[in-house]
């Protein structure tokens, strides 16, 4: 039986996901397949390197940085979240990832990015993740905060604009069981882009009519995979873990608090669904 996660975004809402599948690790639950983007992708992979509460530490001891993520960042580098301290320095030097037991471990790992050429989400297999950080930044590149992405004459930003909640690849993928963790609560809808936003994408991306376009419908793709989840879940093809309460929190403008509060959000929830978890994986 092979188990699939869908690992859905949000920036440092990923620390929801984060404190999910810490709890999941320490029960030794197995998955043997990861489909994450942008932030779902980033920390998803430390399950596969046996690394857990790494997110939540390298987060509360460096996110806090301004060369981690400032504006300052973004005027001198174009990055709101700086390419060589945040995703080279911490993840090579001052927090290691474990890339040798990742591969050991031999699992499916995907991270989603958006072809801005095409306006097609692509889903890249990370097998190597400190060989592939360009892959893993180009899933979390956001529009407007974050420079392009270039691999192998390609042109990425972040997976969530073509494909947020990949919960339909996972389908298509037939896998035996699939189990989603978002990051916004039930009955959450994503507003359209408005005004200035709008026109800076248009502007900014110009050359790109396709990406373009994905971001304007962006809102909808993202309620209608909404809908297609409450009916998989309804019909128990997908097991569902969502936030019990909204989770608000700044990039930006964040305390070690803060960042605690909303790992300890997704302790706290999939203690209260780990029965019915277990339940659904062993049908």
């Amino acid at each position: 039986m092979k188990v699939c996660f869908v690992l859905e975004g949000g920036a440092l809402r990923g620390l929801y996901t984060s404190g999910v599948l810490d709890y999941l690790y320490e029960k030794k639950v197995n998955i043997d397949v990861i489909i994450g983007v942008s932030s779902g992708a980033l920390f998803g992979v430390n399950y596969f390197s046996n690394q857990p509460y790494r997110v939540l530490r390298y987060n509360k001891k460096y996110s806090t940085d301004k060369r981690y993520i400032s504006v300052s960042s973004l005027l001198l580098t174009g990055n709101l979240v700086n390419k060589r301290y945040a995703y080279y320095k911490v993840t090579k030097k001052l927090d290691p990832f474990d890339q040798e037991t990742f591969v050991k471990n031999n699992k499916e790992f995907y991270a989603v990015a958006s072809n801005i050429e095409t306006g097609k989400a692509e889903y890249i297999r990370i097998e190597r993740p400190i060989d592939q950080l360009e892959e893993l930044r180009a899933s979390s590149a956001m529009p407007l905060y974050s420079r392009i992405i270039k691999i192998n004459d390609k042109k990425y930003l972040d997976g969530a604009v073509c494909d947020s909640i990949p919960v339909k690849k996972a389908i298509e993928s037939k896998y035996d069981k699939v189990v989603v963790v978002l990051t916004q609560p039930e009955n959450y809808q994503k507003k359209g882009l408005l005004g200035k936003n709008l026109k800076r994408i248009k502007h900014r991306y110009r050359k790109y009519p396709k990406f373009i376009e994905a971001s304007i419908n962006r809102a909808k793709m993202y309620n209608d995979t909404l809908d297609y989840i409450k009916k998989l879940e309804k019909d128990k093809r997908i097991f569902v873990i969502r936030p019990s309460e909204k989770i608000d929190i700044n990039p930006i403008k964040k305390t070690k608090d803060d960042l605690q509060r909303v790992y300890d959000i997704g302790r706290k929830d999939i203690e209260v669904s780990y029965k019915d978890l277990l339940k659904y994986l062993k049908q």
